[in-house]
């Protein structure tokens, strides 16, 4: 298995999906060595992880979150700074020079996004083995719609031509597969992302933000997005229909935990908006000041242009929140009970937020029946599938 990170050391929901979907695939005893391009204590015992990066490595320093820059130190005292994609490359030699050294063999080797593609290539032609593309997102979502980074198209279309399976996370990502790179539909197959409720942490008694539940007292109600803040996501489109739901009850919070590129211009936005009383922003959150973000809130709204899964409305269903969503997310395909909108759709968008800060009886029974979906949910279905794919394509290469 080939990954770009697993929690508590990850940026957001890709770690978390990995995790919980190799716990399940060891369950049904798959034994997987997870190859990750960082050295780090993760407190896992279901699977082997190894740290792959230039073996002369001694330190790796993160110069902030998400994608960005590394600093390497070397056992010979001298260090480098490294961007994204020639991370991905030091990635791909050293899984490469990994795999050509292990003495216990590989029946399939499964990448997780375009980060790991490069090097599960470099795996395949090592040990003439099938590979398995898990696509979590494309370019075109990431660039919010675009055709964005050529450099990552050309990664992503060279992988999905020569691997022998692909799995996407939503019919949503599939069909964006075949429009964008021409790959045959029966080459992929559709896994929808899951969650395990008993593996979200519990609340405790008392919630993190007590001006949000002060102002709540006073008849205040609370949205939520949380999100990397990227075009990907939509936040503008967010702000623009929280100016109306304001206009229309002056008495809502909005909540924006995350962070990215686009913090200072949304702060910028709200207040050029002249909703910046009203607008809290967070940034990156973890741990229990996370938890209590979806707990405090009486919506959490998913604005984003191109969502392959979105992950963390299940996570706010789980913390008590009734979910917003865009039609064009995975999650909608297999959630029921919760408000749907196009992301472009700004009016609608704020009706359907005003009608849940205005009616706490519609936002209680939104949320009961979205509970009642969430808690049927598992991975087990994901990890039968996924193992029936590694069957046929082990079975094909015997053939």
């Amino acid at each position: 298995m080939l990954g770009w990170e697993l929690p508590p050391h990850n940026s957001g929901g890709l770690g978390v999906v990995c995790y919980q979907l190799c716990e399940a695939l060891s369950k049904k005893g798959a034994d997987i060595e997870f190859m990750l391009p960082y050295k780090a204590d993760h407190g896992i015992d279901f699977m082997t992880v190894t740290a792959a990066h230039p073996q002369s490595v001694v330190e790796i320093l993160k110069s902030g979150i998400a994608y960005d820059s590394y600093k390497y130190i070397f056992k010979d005292g001298h260090s480098e700074t490294h961007d994204l994609y020639s991370q991905v490359q030091m990635y791909e030699n050293a899984v490469g020079q990994l795999v050509q050294k292990q003495e216990q063999e590989y029946d399939i080797v499964h990448a997780h996004d375009w980060l790991t593609f490069r090097a599960a290539l470099r795996a395949k032609q090592t040990l003439n083995c099938p590979i398995v593309l898990h696509v979590h997102s494309i370019e075109r979502d990431r660039a919010g719609g675009s055709t964005g980074n050529p450099l990552c198209r050309e990664i992503e279309s060279l992988a999905f031509t020569l691997a022998d399976r692909i799995v996407a996370v939503s019919q949503h990502t599939k069909d964006m597969i075949v429009d964008d790179y021409d790959i045959p539909a029966d080459k992929i197959e559709v896994v929808h992302n899951s969650i395990e409720p008993d593996a979200l942490s519990p609340l405790d008694n008392e919630n993190a933000y007590h001006y949000i539940n002060a102002m709540r007292a006073q008849g205040y109600r609370v949205v939520v997005a949380v999100n990397r803040l990227t075009v990907q996501k939509g936040i503008p489109n967010l702000l623009y229909a929280a100016k109306e739901v304001i206009a229309r009850a002056p008495k809502t919070l909005f909540l924006i935990v995350g962070s990215g590129e686009q913090y200072f211009e949304l702060i910028t936005l709200a207040a050029d908006l002249g909703i910046a009383p009203n607008v809290i922003f967070t940034g990156f959150l973890r741990g229990k000041a996370w938890r209590d973000a979806y707990a405090v809130s009486d919506l959490f709204v998913m604005s984003s242009i191109s969502e392959p899964f979105g992950i963390t409305a299940l996570e706010a269903i789980g913390y008590g929140t009734p979910a917003l969503i865009t039609h064009q997310s995975g999650v909608s395909e297999i959630m029921r009970n919760c408000l749907k909108v196009d992301f472009w759709d700004i009016n609608e968008m704020a009706n359907q937020i005003t009608a849940i800060v205005q009616n706490d009886a519609l936002r209680d029974t939104l949320h009961e029946n979205a509970y009642h979906e969430f808690s049927k949910l598992n991975w087990n279905d994901a990890a039968d599938k996924l193992l029936g794919i590694y069957g046929q394509q082990l079975t094909g290469a015997v053939a």
